[in-house]
């Protein structure tokens, strides 16, 4: 891989991010089309991330109650993992958590990956439970000020 510089957008183009998750979480691990755009888009903020003017990465937050956010939908293209960029999107969404002055964030984590969640600071809240067909665990950070 070479080493490319990654460009993250609080509130990026939408259709940029569905880009990244139906290519991730549609085409790359069989999730069903429908229920990956679902009722809160319109209430989330969007992360793209862009290697030159391709997105390659996206997630979302959103707050459903005061102080609460809950990060959701972190993909990254398979051609650009492995080099720090679900990393900075974290980043980019616990700013944005901070900046929102929530003080804690949860996610229901990819079990296959919830060890990255824990190396950032989330712990498990329970046991693993099936999500759009994928295995999955609760997870939550209190937030620093």
């Amino acid at each position: 891989m070479t080493n490319l510089e990654y460009r993250i957008e609080v509130g990026g183009t939408r259709e940029d991010a569905y880009e990244v998750r139906f290519a991730v979480f549609v085409e790359e691990q069989g999730v069903d089309p429908d229920i990956e755009i679902d009722e809160h888009e319109d209430e989330a903020v969007h992360f793209v991330a862009y290697a030159d003017d391709d997105p390659v990465g996206a997630a979302r937050l959103r707050e459903p109650e005061a102080g609460l956010g809950k990060i959701e939908r972190l993909a990254v293209l398979e051609s650009h993992r492995g080099n720090g960029l679900g990393e900075a999107l974290m980043d980019a969404v616990e700013r944005e958590a901070r900046d929102r002055e929530l003080t804690t964030l949860t996610l229901h984590g990819q079990l296959r990956v919830a060890e990255f969640y824990e190396y950032l600071g989330y712990d498990r809240v329970n046991e693993e439970f099936m999500e759009a067909g994928i295995p999955h665990v609760e997870m939550t950070k209190t937030l620093e000020e």
